[in-house]
């Protein structure tokens, strides 16, 4: 490695660091501000607060993860192309897709310290960020966690269960019911419902309270109802989560079994897990498209100087993550399919970076 790829290497390793490090505290005290006085109200314990900023700051970096690292290359060679660093580097001999060396290297490092990130840490911090906002936050602080959205699912070929919450911590779900269906299931053959359900880890069964259970009968229907029961369902505590929340939570390896036994199911939930599976990959292989448009577009001087450039790079950066959100909700609401969704903002951008790269080379 020479001299001139290592300076540059060393700049995009270290602005990039610097660039998280600034951002990162800011929107932490913007976070403490809007919820600072829910934490009082609701009397947490300050080992959680700072177990939960941990979490938030694993989250937040890997959910602006693309801005963070196309304004820091910005930055650094605009820098460059403002000393004239870059006009010397060039008339040295050196061809512009070789001064592009170091910035791909970078790239790399950037992009295997996402993937990892993505397949292990960012998971388990993204289950301890929402677990606290619905512990402390949404919840009365106490002992439950509820989840806003009520959760439908089918478990087999004519079971059907509904919760209206669910508590990950204590692992209880709130007015839950199961219905199961002939197989024909144009007729109902029995409906169980209880005011909350909790999963026993040490007997391996649920327990059900309130528990009534009504079973169709041709002439009458027959009606059992105690005050609490033990049971055992085909079903695991993680399918009364909320979709997204526990495709959110769950590591790479756990994610592809939890995916194939929903798609053995028959699950109609199956788009939302995959772009949350195909995002691990997507993000990763941006850090490459989002490094060539930064360069390619702050390598020349402009006459607003470095402030034009990062005009332009704050621009592109929400524009692509404006992307990247709007066909993720595309994947999971309408018939697109979710591989195409999450790599359609790469791949245009992708086109973008070629295009630019193209411009700067002449």
């Amino acid at each position: 490695m020479k001299l001139i790829d290592k300076y540059i290497l060393k700049r995009y390793l270290a602005t990039f660091t610097v660039m998280i490090l600034l951002f990162i505290p800011i929107g932490i005290v913007i976070d403490v501000s809007e919820k600072v006085n829910k934490m009082i109200e609701n009397h947490v314990p300050f080992k959680a607060i700072a177990i939960y900023y941990v979490n938030f700051t694993i989250y937040f970096a890997n959910l602006l993860f693309p801005i963070f690292l196309f304004l820091s290359i910005i930055w650094f060679t605009s820098k460059l192309a403002n000393n004239t660093e870059i006009i010397a580097i060039l008339s040295s001999g050196i061809s512009f897709t070789r001064f592009l060396r170091p910035y791909i290297m970078g790239a790399t490092f950037v992009s295997l310290f996402a993937l990892l990130m993505g397949f292990f840490l960012v998971p388990r911090a993204s289950e301890g960020f929402k677990n606290f906002r619905y512990m402390y936050l949404i919840g009365n602080g106490q002992n439950e966690m509820r989840e806003n959205a009520d959760v439908y699912r089918q478990i087999s070929k004519n079971e059907y269960i509904y919760v209206s919450s669910c508590n990950t911590s204590s692992k209880t779900a709130f007015n839950f019911s199961l219905e199961k269906f002939y197989n024909d299931k144009d007729s109902l053959q029995f409906k169980i419902t209880a005011d909350r359900i909790m999963w026993n880890e040490r007997h391996k069964n649920y327990s059900l309270f309130n528990y009534k259970k009504r079973k169709i009968g041709k002439y009458n229907d027959i009606i059992e109802s105690v005050e609490k029961k033990d049971t055992v369902f085909n079903f695991d505590i993680d399918d009364l989560t909320p979709v997204v929340y526990i495709a959110e939570t769950l590591s790479y390896g756990d994610l592809v079994k939890f995916i194939d036994k929903e798609k053995a199911r028959g699950s109609s939930n199956i788009d939302v897990y995959l772009v949350v599976l195909y995002k691990k990959y997507s993000i990763p292989v941006s850090a490459f498209i989002l490094t060539i448009i930064a360069v390619a577009v702050s390598s020349m001087k402009r006459r607003g100087g470095m402030g034009m450039n990062l005009a332009i790079g704050i621009l592109l950066a929400f524009a692509f993550v404006f992307f990247d959100k709007v066909f993720g909700v595309l994947a999971e609401k309408s018939s697109v399919a979710p591989i195409i969704a999450v790599w359609i903002p790469n791949f245009v951008f992708g086109i973008l970076a070629i295009f630019l790269l193209r411009n700067a080379k002449r």
